[in-house]
């Protein structure tokens, strides 16, 4: 049993260190140069992963646990007012979006010439599509989707507004503060998909 637990916390060490040279780095940074940030052997990084990608594909998870991002997501979903959950669920997403920005910024660079990388950042955009198609469902059944509005094409546009791409463009691009940030997306949001 303590072999296991030791096993998780190397594990999650890793992932922590990879995660905070990524964002100061770059996602360019060498499997060594995280195994020697925390004291291991590139081999032992490999044991824990299997590859590059598995480090990867592990890391946008962890973040997701490590920020506790679908916890406040489940915990808006939770909430009866249609209206009010939608906001939530922005609200949540917008808290996560300059928590992962570092990492994401740098996996949305790669991804088109990095298999790894754009792996690891499909896999997350997967279960957020899924999520915000959910938030859109909910939003049909309950009358409040604007009526010119498909489900598909709402989850789309959803997709879209919250990228962290968007939350860049105005942050890094045109220096807006995140807090601004999030607002303006949110009232853009709401004002094009709520009745």
């Amino acid at each position: 049993m303590s072999k296991i637990k030791k096993s998780e916390r190397t594990r999650a060490e890793i992932l922590d260190q990879a995660w905070d040279l990524i964002a100061t780095r770059g996602a360019d940074v060498s499997l060594t140069e995280i195994a020697e940030s925390v004291g291991l052997t590139r081999q032992s990084v490999y044991v824990h992963f299997g590859s590059r990608g598995g480090l990867l594909m592990a890391l946008v998870r962890r973040a997701d646990e490590r920020f506790e991002i679908w916890n406040s997501v489940g915990e808006a979903l939770q909430i009866k007012d249609t209206k009010a959950r939608f906001e939530a669920c922005l609200d949540a997403w917008f808290a996560f979006v300059p928590r992962i920005h570092p990492v994401a910024r740098d996996l949305i660079r790669l991804r088109t010439t990095d298999e790894a990388a754009a792996k690891a950042w499909e896999d997350r955009m997967q279960e957020l599509r899924s999520v915000l198609r959910h938030l859109v469902v909910a939003l049909k059944k309950d009358g409040a989707l604007a009526e010119d509005w498909t489900v598909s094409k709402a989850a789309n546009y959803l997709w879209v507004s919250v990228s962290v791409q968007s939350w860049s463009l105005l942050v890094d691009d045109l220096g807006v503060s995140e807090k601004q940030a999030a607002n303006t997306l949110k009232q853009a949001i709401s004002r094009a998909l709520l009745a």
